[in-house]
C-alpha cells in the first residue's frame, strides 16, 4: 500500500509535533516526511520533501500561508494543499483556492475526520469545514443579486448556455472534485480543464470556483452532460 506524503507547515511548534504524532499513530497509510514554521521554511522543505499533500497554516510570520501556496502551485501544481487553521474567514477561503488548495479544513476538527479528509484529497475530493462551506455559499458574502453573463443574470443562465464539455467540467467541480481529476474523469489533460474552467468563469462573469458550483447546482447540470450539442 502506497502511504500519502505529507508536509505540515504551522508556526506553532507544539500543534505540529502533536498532528504528527496524531497522524502517524492513528493511520497506517499517512507519513509525515517534513515539517516546518512559516512560510518560506514550508517551501524549502517541500522542495526537497516532494510530498503529496501539504497542511498549510493560514496566518504565520513572514510568509503566510495563502502567499506559499501560491509559490508553491507556480513551482509544483502537482502537490496537493490543505490550509489548516483556526480562521475561518471567507476572504481566506476564497483566495487560497484561486490558487488551487484544495481544502480549507479547522484545526478543531477531530482527528479521525482529519486523517479521512487527507485520504479523500488524496482520491480528488476538496475539502472543506461545514462552517467554512455554509461562509462561502451564504447570501450574506454575495450582495450582488446576479451575475451579469452578457445580457443574461446568473437567473437566466440556461445549461444551453455551455457547451457539452464545459458542461461535464462544471458536473464535476459541483461534485467537489479538483481540475487534475477532473481531467482523469474526462480523458483530457488538467490544463484543459484549466481552459474550461476559464470559459466557465468568462460566461457566469465570476472567477469564484464556489459560486460556479453553486450555479451547476441550480441548473441541475448533470441532467445535461450525456446529451450531444
Amino acid at each position: 500500500m502506497d502511504r500519502i506524503r505529507v508536509v505540515l507547515v504551522d508556526d506553532q511548534v507544539l500543534f505540529v509535533e502533536s498532528l504528527q504524532t496524531v497522524l502517524e499513530l492513528r493511520s497506517d497509510d499517512i507519513e509525515v516526511v517534513g515539517t516546518a514554521h512559516n512560510g518560506e521554511e514550508g517551501l524549502e522543505v517541500i522542495r526537497a520533501a516532494r510530498p503529496d499533500i501539504v497542511l498549510m497554516d493560514v496566518r504565520m510570520p513572514g510568509m503566510d500561508g495563502v502567499e506559499a501556496t501560491r509559490r508553491l502551485h507556480q513551482e509544483h501544481p502537482e502537490i496537493k494543499v490543505v490550509m489548516l487553521t483556526t480562521f475561518d474567514d471567507d476572504v481566506y477561503v476564497r483566495e487560497a483556492m484561486q490558487y488551487s488548495a484544495v481544502g480549507y479544513i479547522l484545526k478543531n476538527i477531530p482527528a479521525t475526520n482529519l486523517i479521512n479528509s487527507i485520504r479523500a484529497v488524496m482520491d480528488g475530493t476538496i475539502q472543506l469545514s461545514p462552517s467554512v462551506m455554509h461562509k462561502i455559499v451564504s447570501p450574506e458574502i454575495d450582495p450582488e443579486p446576479a451575475v451579469n453573463v452578457g445580457k443574461k443574470s446568473r437567473t437566466e443562465l440556461h445549461a444551453s448556455d455551455f457547451s457539452r464539455r464545459e458542461r461535464e467540467v462544471l458536473y464535476f467541480l459541483s461534485r467537489g472534485l479538483d481540475n487534475r481529476t477532473i481531467g482523469e474523469k474526462l480523458f483530457i489533460a488538467e490544463q484543459t480543464v484549466k481552459n474550461q474552467i476559464s470559459r466557465i468563469y468568462g460566461k457566469i462573469g465570476s472567477h469564484d470556483r464556489f459560486k460556479a458550483a453553486e450555479i451547476a447546482r441550480e441548473l441541475d447540470i448533470g441532467r445535461y452532460i450525456s446529451r450531444e450539442d
